[in-house]
């Protein structure tokens, strides 16, 4: 699959990594470090069939400022990124709207791209849509079934027989635990887990929180060879652990997602890659905060979205939305409003006007060092956006770096921001 255009990032000087980051599991702040100069990021991409609201864009816009850090550090990154482009939320969307579905995937997925570039995300190094990964997905479920941590569960409505992930086979085999990845308790996970695609009433499963791998063939929906399980479709978190094994490092350096994927999604991506070969899916998992309007939750469910490409319609300067995402910090829930989109608005302008009168003044200056190590150290707590945004303010009032090359401004603020204060 394609992924989008890339976004011109000036090389910067290199600065020694010193990054500390939250990591769900531990539930606090952990130094990081790279091995042997490279870094590895996987993060969850979109279901498409309403794509790219704010709350996309939060995501692939904060896990974009991580790649710019890492890459201002020096270091090799190697960044994958899927698209669950069969799966039943889309197949109800396309019956809904009376869409092919693979027309519909395509389309949002298109738009998906359109508006990533627009933000300046720089693109995965891999794109991958989980139909294309079908074959492997069929060869890691059989693995499972013959190492004994998944098993069949006969369907009614299908000739065949569905597959499900065996909870307690997987903690016997592996150093796996139910809840270790997103940190919620048994109580929490039974609340959530049907109201995130789970099953939990299905007759014939071992424990009601046992994930789907692999659904049998229903008459009306799309299907593909499964080998040995017969013809149907891949289940949702298996795909996210087919891909990861891979195109990445095991284990990988962060696992990235929306925190409404911290269970069931990354619990059990992370438990099915674990029970097939022994090796933990990544070393620290980031989840990013939720983006609401009008005080509740920006969902496609509730329909209260707020999309990239609507905004961008209604003449919103995309580096306007890149700098009201950054001015919150990439784990905080936050919520959408028109004098936030203001105010980052007035701020950007600020920026660039600062910008406008270096250049003006100090044209021909040395290039700077002192915001670039500002800012970065700012990123490297925990990647905090806002203080670098914070930073970004005090140059602009000329407490940083005062006389210095318009270009090395440039350059500095747009390696790491993703922002052009020449645009």
């Amino acid at each position: 699959m394609k992924s989008w255009s890339a976004p011109a990032v000036p090389g910067l000087p290199p600065v020694p990594e010193t990054f500390e980051l939250y990591d769900t599991p531990h539930a606090t702040t952990v130094s990081t470090s790279s091995r042997q100069g490279a870094a590895s990021l996987y993060v969850c991409g979109i279901t498409p069939y309403d794509a790219t609201h704010l709350g996309h864009a939060n995501t692939y816009v904060h896990f974009d400022t991580l790649v710019r850090y890492w890459r201002a550090c020096g270091l090799e990154v190697q960044y994958v990124q899927n698209v669950t482009d069969i799966d039943d939320p889309l197949l109800e969307r396309a019956t809904d709207t009376q869409v092919d579905w693979r027309d519909l995937a395509e389309s949002q997925t298109q738009l998906f791209r359109e508006d990533m570039a627009a933000l300046s995300v720089i693109p995965p190094t891999h794109y991958l849509g989980a139909v294309e990964m079908i074959p492997a997905v069929v060869e890691d479920v059989e693995r499972l079934v013959a190492l004994g941590v998944a098993y069949p569960v006969k369907a009614a409505d299908a000739s065949g027989q569905d597959y499900y992930f065996d909870i307690a086979a997987a903690e016997q085999r592996t150093d796996w635990r139910l809840g270790s990845i997103g940190r919620y308790d048994r109580p929490a996970m039974e609340a959530m887990f049907p109201e995130r695609g789970g099953d939990p009433d299905r007759p014939g499963k071992r424990d009601p929180l046992d994930p789907l791998l692999w659904r049998a063939a229903r008459d009306g929906e799309p299907q593909w060879s499964g080998g040995t399980l017969g013809e149907g479709r891949p289940g949702w978190h298996i795909e996210c652990s087919v891909i990861a094994r891979r195109h990445l490092p095991a284990p990988f350096t962060i696992q990235g997602g929306g925190s409404d994927l911290r269970f069931p999604h990354h619990e059990f991506s992370a438990a099915h890659a674990t029970a097939a070969d022994g090796i933990p899916l990544a070393q620290g998992y980031m989840h990013t905060g939720m983006v609401g309007l009008d005080g509740e939750k920006m969902s496609k469910s509730r329909g209260n979205l707020v999309l990239v490409s609507q905004l961008r319609a209604q003449g919103t300067d995309p580096q306007v939305i890149r700098t009201l995402i950054l001015s919150n910090h990439w784990r905080e829930d936050w919520t959408y409003t028109d004098p936030a989109l203001h105010n980052a608005q007035e701020r950007l302008a600020r920026w660039k006007s600062a910008w406008q009168a270096t250049q003006d003044n100090y044209g021909d200056a040395a290039p700077l060092a002192d915001l670039q190590y500002a800012l970065m150290s700012a990123l490297a707590g925990d990647l905090n956006s806002p203080a670098a945004l914070d930073t970004l303010d005090l140059w602009a009032a000329g407490h940083i770096s005062p006389h210095t090359s318009a270009s090395g401004v440039r350059d500095v603020v747009l390696a790491l921001l993703g922002i052009d204060l020449a645009a």
